[in-house]
């Protein structure tokens, strides 16, 4: 024993990350930790990629079905990828091996907002889970388990699969301790109660994941960072971005819809959203809350100079900066940051109850507020909707944001139609750009087209928007919501023949 793995019958199943993924069978369902690239297994994976190569080496086929919490990493996703491991994958990835072969056809790959998959799986809707591998930083005394850097779907994989490996990681800090809080009211209709959170900061569960200690087939160990990466410096355009939304939200408590702390904040990964959180501050708001699924560098400043009180997300997503800032001030972000299941932390009741206001980057929208959020021209997957639909659909705003052109202005974020609809006109409230703001709020389809012409399109296409739809406005069978149904996606066509959506 020792003090990472301190309960006596878990350390005698102590094996090498090899003898673990010999356990691992073709054709399993695989609940993996890890979320946004935080607390996914490290070691075990890596020792089934090479397990899995040497059987294609033979002639023979191995791939499982992998189900985690969202993205992992390339020791993750990408090694079983590239090692043809994988047969099927959810709910949200972000690795480019992984997402060439799930655009090439060779993967299965479903994607499901964050808030479901827990639900969904204790359904039984996903099938039966074969094993669980999921990272710690502890095994205590009497057999409970300190999470990690993400909690995610790890409660549910444990709860329900018939196996589990748990993969102890020396290099994340020990006094993660009592930062995370796990629920375990949770149960199948018609037997649920009410979920007794009323404050992000509120304490509802547990600091520890439970497991049935007989299912335990393997410890493993490892000593290995998370995935980081950097973000980024916020650039001028998302710097007028943060700056019309945070000029909107002053607008609103001017209107005597928002009050001086606004309402929980829910805020996607990104530059945009570091942006954003950074205008927070520099606008003089102070004592907010996060309720959220990704603590991210942006955050940790903001705990840090007061301007948010209090964080409840399920996983970190962190720069090497921000990595040694959270060690290096661990005692306080333990008082002011809870970590939770994604079942609670994405949970749609509890955003609605809270009144979240979502703030989530997209790909394009079209005229009339419908919003893509996962596709490249309607076939290729970027990522995934990830817990984006789970805010929009039922937080108290929900605002999407992004710059009004990509690929050096060849392509509008803002079209006729949108080649794939994630979130619907009907869950959408304001759209951002580095132009200006449109609040769709209590307009008919007319008035947001207008809206988001005027605000949010770039010059350079905003006369073509205008043009498309006065011609449908004159031309279209319908004058609801006008459209030409033959030039609808012909910005798509264009861009996919010429490589720019410029007439």
């Amino acid at each position: 024993m020792n003090e990472r793995i301190a309960h006596a019958g878990l350390a005698s199943r102590l094996v090498s990350a090899e003898q673990a993924a010999a356990l691992i069978q073709p054709g399993m369902a695989v609940g993996m930790s890890g979320f946004t690239g935080a607390g996914y297994p490290k070691a075990v994976p890596k020792a089934l990629a090479s397990r899995i190569e040497a059987a294609r080496e033979r002639g023979e086929q191995f791939a499982i079905r992998i189900l985690t919490g969202a993205s992992t990493a390339p020791e993750l996703d990408g090694v079983l990828a590239r090692a043809g491991g994988i047969e099927f994958r959810l709910p949200y990835q972000s690795d480019p091996e992984l997402r060439g072969r799930i655009n090439g056809g060779q993967i299965e790959y479903m994607d499901i907002h964050l808030g479901h998959v827990a639900q969904h799986a204790l359904f039984g809707f996903l099938g039966r889970i074969d094993l669980a591998i999921v990272e710690v930083t502890a095994i205590l005394p009497d057999g409970r388990l300190v999470p990690s850097t993400s909690v995610g779907n790890n409660k549910t994989w444990l709860d329900l699969a018939d196996k589990v490996i748990i993969e102890v990681n020396h290099r994340q800090p020990r006094a993660m301790e009592g930062m995370h809080d796990v629920y375990y009211g949770t149960a199948k209709p018609p037997h649920r109660k009410p979920i007794p959170l009323a404050h992000p900061g509120d304490r509802i569960g547990e600091p520890y994941l439970k497991v049935d200690l007989d299912k335990v087939v393997a410890v493993v160990e490892s000593d290995a960072p998370d995935r980081i990466g950097r973000f980024a410096p916020i650039d001028e355009v998302s710097r007028s971005i943060a700056g019309h939304l945070v000029e909107f939200f002053r607008h609103e408590i001017r209107a005597g819809r928002l009050g001086e702390q606004l309402l929980p904040l829910q805020s996607g990964v990104g530059n945009i959203a570091n942006a954003v959180l950074a205008g927070l501050h520099e606008g003089g708001f102070r004592g907010l809350t996060a309720f959220t699924e990704v603590i991210q560098d942006g955050m940790l400043d903001l705990i840090g100079n007061g301007t948010i009180d209090m964080a409840s997300a399920t996983s970190f997503s962190l720069s090497p900066e921000g990595v040694e800032e959270f060690a290096r001030n661990i005692d306080l972000y333990r008082e002011k940051i809870v970590l939770r299941p994604q079942e609670i932390s994405n949970h749609a009741e509890l955003v609605r109850r809270l009144g979240v206001i979502g703030m989530n980057g997209m790909v394009e929208a079209d005229l009339y507020g419908n919003v893509n959020s996962t596709h490249v021209c309607g076939t290729s997957i970027i990522n995934g909707i990830g817990g984006s639909g789970d805010f929009a659909r039922n937080g108290f705003m929900s605002c999407f944001l992004s710059p009004s052109t990509a690929k050096n202005g060849a392509i509008s974020a803002f079209v006729p139609m949108v080649s794939h609809v994630d979130h619907t006109e009907h869950d959408v409230a304001v759209l951002v750009s580095e132009q200006g703001l449109a609040d769709l709020r209590g307009l008919s389809p007319k008035q947001r087209a207008r809206a988001i012409i005027n605000n949010c399109a770039h010059p350079d296409y905003r006369p073509m928007l205008q043009d498309y739809y006065d011609r449908a406005l004159r031309d279209s069978k319908g004058r609801h919501t006008p459209h030409l149904l033959a030039e609808a996606l012909s910005w798509h066509q264009r861009f996919l023949e010429t490589g720019t959506m410029k007439a």
